[in-house]
């Protein structure tokens, strides 16, 4: 009985050692992810545009990201891949933004760009 408790008393030892480890490693991952935040702006006033439609496409893997922005025209995407690149626009009523692009060699964690759209242009 008493060697099951040791037992018992190491096999938790060791999961409380992965578990730390795990949580580790994840947190090391989570510090290493960027940030792509800015605002959605009309290009002649200078004004935020609300409700305009960022996309944000990851060009390694084409997969395709939307945010709505607010009603001071903030969007931001988090939790992005360090080692990829990434192109980004923003649309609104037809007319759309120049594309940016948010290269895997920029090392900023926290990347602001602000998209300007030509509401005259469609």
């Amino acid at each position: 009985m008493n060697a099951q408790k040791r037992l018992l008393g190491l096999m938790g030892l060791v999961l409380a050692f992965f578990a730390a480890a795990a949580t580790a490693q994840d947190a090391k991952r989570e510090a290493q992810l960027r940030t792509v935040r800015g605002v959605v702006l009309d290009k002649k006033s200078e004004t935020p545009i609300p409700a305009g439609v960022v996309f944000l496409k990851n060009t390694r893997t084409n997969a395709v990201r939307s945010y709505i922005s607010d009603e001071a025209g903030n969007y931001r995407f988090s939790g992005l891949d360090p080692n990829a690149d990434y192109e980004i626009h923003a649309e609104k009523d037809g007319a759309k933004s120049q594309t940016r692009t948010v290269s895997s060699f920029d090392s900023r964690k926290d990347i602001v760009l602000n998209l300007k759209i030509d509401k005259k242009k469609t």
